[in-house]
């Protein structure tokens, strides 16, 4: 008799996230009301049977300071190596010369409005040869907080900002700070292993991470979401859209396939929740007729095994084959093409520039190697950087 007059539980559900639009759900903690039995009212001969109610909230939202932290990282870098660049004592002809030692180098040399090749790699930018001879293996995670010039900073810091600091609301910086750098580094890895005659810089790769890792996170968490299609179509509309833009040249689409591969597998492995029948049946356990049910799916577990072994062992294998001096061109002689494609309107050449120099008092005459293109400088004492500068703006 009185199991017939127990109360039921009314459960109700706040869905507040998804990709556009509010359209997950995430349990997380209840939270009784203020009055979970209701006094029983009585009119006339009718009487309200008391009922008790619950919420389950989404989950717990982090307050984002991490990812912040890494833009202002990157930009206060960015100042520091045009400072160190110094172009109006290094270079014959400089862009924006009203910001004094700031000031950018030439658009021939570098379109980005950015530093010269050489300033990049006394800071810490990707060096295949110094990596490999030299054992200067940190330059893999250094290059990823430096950037080749104004264009590439703000293209990558407003990327890291719109993707970055939702997932830190949602999964904490611990987490997503380990996505970041990892993702980095897998980049890098992968940049390296195909792109060995130029130096490389840039947050893409990890920011490509994440975007590997909303994708991940989309798959494992599948249940908790309401339109799936809907959210998948979308994140891989624009996955596709900006793996495209690594086609131009100039671009390093390695970076950008080896963080995303590495940040797709790790989000298998960090960003996976428990599904919402654990967790409301954790906070409804007392009325709950059916038996326990597991934390995770059966095959959250199993991604996040699969997952966990091939980014670890990817990592270690690609990690041994450069410092072995492996170039994976040698091994896949279409694979240069997922970074450029050339057409009509540019040249994929990545060989690093080089001049045959003559003098004649303070007349330089400069030819390059590359394209046999030659041009006379009149000349004050140049040094090296400058000499470097020339020579770069007559080959491209």
């Amino acid at each position: 008799m009185a199991e017939a007059n127990r109360p039921e539980i009314q459960l109700k559900i706040n869905s507040r996230r998804g990709i556009g639009t509010g359209n997950i759900i995430h349990p997380v903690e209840i939270e009784s009301s203020p009055t979970p039995f209701l006094a029983a009212t009585t009119a006339g001969n009718q009487t309200q049977t008391p009922s008790p109610f619950r919420e389950i909230k989404h989950f717990k939202k982090w307050f984002p300071w991490l990812i912040p932290s890494f833009v202002v990282a990157d930009t206060v870098l960015f100042v520091i190596t045009m400072y160190v660049n110094d172009c109006p004592k290094n270079t014959v002809s400089c862009v924006a010369t009203f910001l004094g030692r700031l000031s950018f180098q030439p658009f021939k040399e570098n379109p980005l409005l950015g530093p010269s090749s050489s300033t990049l790699e006394k800071m810490g930018a990707l060096d295949v040869s110094k990596v490999v001879d030299d054992h200067q293996g940190w330059r893999l995670i250094t290059c990823i907080w430096l950037h080749g010039g104004l264009f590439h900073l703000l293209a990558n810091m407003l990327s890291l900002l719109v993707i970055g600091i939702r997932l830190e609301q949602e999964f904490g910086f611990i987490r997503i700070g380990l996505l970041y750098v990892i993702s980095g580094f897998g980049g890098s890895l992968l940049s390296a292993l195909f792109l060995q005659s130029n130096i490389s810089v840039g947050a893409s790769g990890a920011v490509f991470g994440l975007l590997g890792g909303m994708l991940s996170e989309l798959i494992t968490n599948w249940t908790i979401y309401a339109n799936k299609m809907a959210a998948l179509f979308t994140l891989v509309i624009i996955i596709v859209i900006n793996l495209a833009v690594g086609i131009l040249p100039h671009v390093d689409n390695f970076a950008h396939l080896g963080g995303f591969s590495s940040g797709f597998l790790l989000g298998f492995v960090f960003l996976m929740r428990p599904q919402f029948g654990w967790v409301s049946q954790r906070y409804t356990s007392s009325y709950s007729r059916v038996g326990p049910r597991p934390k995770y799916k059966t095959y959250q577990l199993v991604l996040w095994l699969i997952s966990l072994i091939l980014v670890v062992a990817g990592m270690i294998a690609g990690l041994v084959s450069l410092l072995r001096g492996v170039n994976l061109n040698d091994y896949c002689s279409w694979c240069h093409y997922m970074s450029c494609v050339p057409t009509s309107r540019w040249s994929c050449d990545t060989n690093p520039v080089s001049c045959l120099s003559e003098q004649t008092g303070n007349q330089y005459t400069l030819t390059c190697s590359n394209n046999g293109k030659n041009g006379t400088y009149w000349l004050n004492d140049p040094n090296s950087s400058q000499i470097r500068g020339l020579c770069s703006q007559l080959c491209r």
